[in-house]
């Protein structure tokens, strides 16, 4: 049973690909932009671009797991994801996952475009799919709250967040384990937690339109509008049953 990670570069991929090699003996294959920099042994490595439609070789693949590119450009990240889709098609591919977002089809996260879309497509190769739809990532927001003020939008909503190792170390026990075919995963910390709650004293609210003349980028600012919301603030047991553990709380 052959497994090919894509994006194995970037910090989820490869941390996906070294939980991999820790369940399994069965060959891992991975496909990354530039062979040079990736380094972990024990693998094929194939270069491959998703902009570059001729350069992907999923070939022997039994299960791929396609993970989200991350460009800003929701319309050039929906077409890398449908040239990576339709190459799996071509050579053979017996099973696609794909790492997605919390609630992907109903979210109004601005983000939510291009996962909804990438299933959408997913979807109608008629191939075996398993979406992990991943909620926010600890690492997000850590840099916000390690400063000395932290001046947000986000008043009191809860993020139900979980590690990067924790939601990598999740797509590896699926990958490795039988069945999955068809589920769609909503993968989220085993708790959540507030800006407030997290920053005491040191928290500061602010607007949107505040952030936004600071600087912030929009789609940061819809982040944090949608934490205010409620969005991401829902704990579901997905991400702990593949573990077979609770999820890693955050630490500041």
């Amino acid at each position: 049973m052959t497994i090919l990670i894509t994006g194995a570069t970037g910090q989820l991929g490869n941390a996906a690909v070294r939980h991999t090699l820790k369940r399994t003996t069965e060959p891992v294959i991975v496909s990354v932009r530039t062979p040079s920099n990736f380094t972990l042994e024990g693998v094929e490595v194939r270069q491959g671009d998703f902009n570059d439609p001729e350069s992907l070789n999923f070939r022997g693949a039994d299960k791929l797991l396609i993970v989200s590119a991350d460009d800003h450009d929701s319309s050039l990240r929906i077409q890398q994801h449908k040239n990576a889709i339709a190459k799996a098609v071509e050579h053979g591919v017996g099973h696609i996952f794909y790492t997605s977002l919390t609630d992907a089809t109903t979210s109004p996260s601005l983000a939510a475009e291009v996962h909804k879309a990438t299933e959408e497509a997913i979807k109608a190769t008629g191939l075996p799919y398993t979406f992990l739809r991943n909620g926010m990532y600890h690492e997000n927001y850590l840099g916000a709250l390690a400063q000395d003020t932290v001046a947000i939008s986000t008043k009191d909503g809860r993020v139900a967040s979980a590690s990067r190792e924790d939601f990598a170390e999740g797509a590896a026990a699926a990958l490795t384990t039988p069945g999955h075919e068809n589920q769609t995963y909503e993968l989220t910390g085993s708790t959540s937690w507030s800006f407030p709650e997290l920053a005491g004293d040191r928290y500061q609210d602010v607007s949107d339109e505040d952030l936004i003349a600071a600087g912030v980028p929009a789609f940061l600012v819809d982040f944090f509008k949608n934490i205010r919301n409620g969005t991401f603030a829902e704990v579901r047991p997905d991400l702990e049953k593949l573990l077979g553990r609770p999820t890693t709380p955050i630490k500041v």
